[in-house]
């Protein structure tokens, strides 16, 4: 039987990997080199060039780049759909400046690779081939239908056909193979990394049950004595009140519940348990238990529990993942590190979405990193607001950057703000003015099916070795 575990690390669910910020990057990389090469053509070979028409290209490379900028946040992670249209774009426009620019005559041509690798190394195999044959059909084009290379006096530069055509295969060779050795190094990686996480997974699991097998093992022998003595005396007295039925089959009884009593203990003994009791819980319930390790560090935790407008009153039982309340503990562990005094936590449902709002009364989050925010490793600068209050505290971006990761798989969206100005000469503290971070789950993502929440869940079953 396949191992329901590793159905978790398929290459479907690798989604928003790459962040905006790193095609943002390439993208001005790319628009640098073509202005470098169109000022070096007209002025150091003399090339006659449409230069409204390439300046116009590379004024919509730099005007995406610019709409990306100011809309999105630094931290935005695209979609694979959002990823191939990036890649399109830049295909699209590479390929109009080389039908300006002489098409295949031009060796800059050579650079239609680029973007079908980005797309082997970062999205699926039928993206990155959907990709690839649209950069093959407009090479193809530009090489039968371009504008020639012209110099002042007239001259048409060009290579002989031979040439166009052995260039035009090296560039479809190049892009299958870079794509295909691309794709095919990348999901090895992949797979390397998932084979990491469900060893590490399957290790916890064991040292579970090896916790549970000792403490399973310690009631046995604790039981044994007691349970052998019940199993001795109520053979003797079945032996001895054959002559009365109805004291026999108690007897009889009592020796039957003995032994499922030592089945229950060596079963528990070889794999533990599997509580089904503990797979769904209010929402309130679950977020209670996510806060829980933070109660007594000095920091009161309001709760403010109630339906959106106009939705069920009544409080939706949810799937109890470990994912949720881990992320959930981690974002209300920085609310109480910055916290003076209070945090804030908001819970909110209704027929379309479940809310998690947790907002503190400190300096909020700096306005320097609030834009990165979920990405690992991003180190607070020295804050003399923060300092004094958190001496011990040296950064953050690990805790959030797990939190958010956790709590995106569920299905969630998280946003982060500040309920104040930072920056402001005399920022404001006291109630709800710090950080405040929202997260968001579709309904049907997190809260359990009717007939889940409201059926019984079965027999605890022990889990098969």
């Amino acid at each position: 039987m396949a191992n329901p575990t590793l159905g978790l690390f398929d290459a479907r669910r690798r989604v928003n990997w790459v962040r905006l910020r790193t095609v943002i990057v390439l993208r001005w990389i790319a628009i640098a080199g073509q202005l470098a090469a169109i000022t070096v053509a007209q002025r150091m070979f003399d090339l006659n060039l449409d230069l409204g028409l390439a300046f116009l290209a590379i004024g919509a490379s730099i005007t995406a780049n610019l709409f990306a900028i100011f809309v999105y946040p630094e931290n935005k992670r695209l979609s694979e759909a959002e990823v191939s249209l990036h890649l399109v774009f830049d295909i699209t426009q590479l390929s109009f400046l080389l039908y300006l620019t002489g098409g295949l005559h031009n060796p800059f041509a050579l650079l239609i690779l680029v973007p079908v690798t980005v797309s082997a190394t970062a999205l699926q195999l039928r993206t990155t081939v959907l990709l690839g044959l649209y950069a093959i059909l407009l090479v193809t084009f530009v090489a039968q239908y371009h504008i020639p290379l012209r110099t002042d006096l007239g001259f048409i530069m060009r290579m002989p056909t031979d040439f166009v055509f052995g260039f035009w295969v090296a560039i479809v060779i190049g892009v299958v193979f870079l794509a295909a050795f691309a794709q095919r190094v990348t999901s090895e990686i992949h797979a390397m990394s998932d084979a990491l996480v469900a060893t590490q997974m399957a290790l916890a699991r064991e040292q579970k049950l090896t916790d549970l097998g000792g403490v399973v093992a310690a009631a046995a022998h604790e039981l044994g004595t007691p349970l052998a003595t019940i199993k001795l005396v109520s053979t003797e007295l079945r032996d001895e009140l054959e002559d009365r039925p109805e004291l026999h089959e108690d007897v009889s009884l009592i020796r039957e519940q003995a032994d499922r009593c030592r089945d229950i203990l060596q079963s528990m003994g070889r794999a533990g348990k599997d509580d089904l009791h503990l797979k769904q819980s209010p929402l309130a319930a679950v977020v209670k238990e996510a806060a829980e390790p933070h109660e007594d560090r000095g920091i009161r935790i309001n709760y403010d529990i109630a339906p959106f407008d106009g939705a069920d009153p009544r409080q939706p039982v949810i799937y109890r993942r470990p994912e949720i309340i881990h992320g959930l503990r981690n974002l209300i562990q920085n609310a109480v590190d910055f916290a003076r005094d209070d945090i804030w936590i908001d819970i909110r449902w209704g027929d379309e979405k479940v809310g998690f709002r947790v907002i503190d009364d400190g300096p909020g989050f700096p306005i320097q990193v609030l834009g990165r925010i979920g990405d690992p490793f991003v180190r607070l600068r020295r804050n003399k607001a923060i300092q004094p209050q958190r001496p011990e505290y040296e950064g953050m971006g690990l805790g959030l950057f797990i939190a958010k990761t956790l709590l995106e798989r569920s299905g969630a969206e998280m946003s982060f703000a500040n309920g104040s100005d930072p920056l402001a000469a005399d920022p404001k503290m006291g109630d709800r003015t710090g950080a405040i971070v929202d997260v968001v789950w579709p309904t049907e993502a997190i809260v359990a099916k009717s007939e889940d929440a409201t059926t019984g869940l079965g027999e605890n079953r022990p889990i098969e070795a």
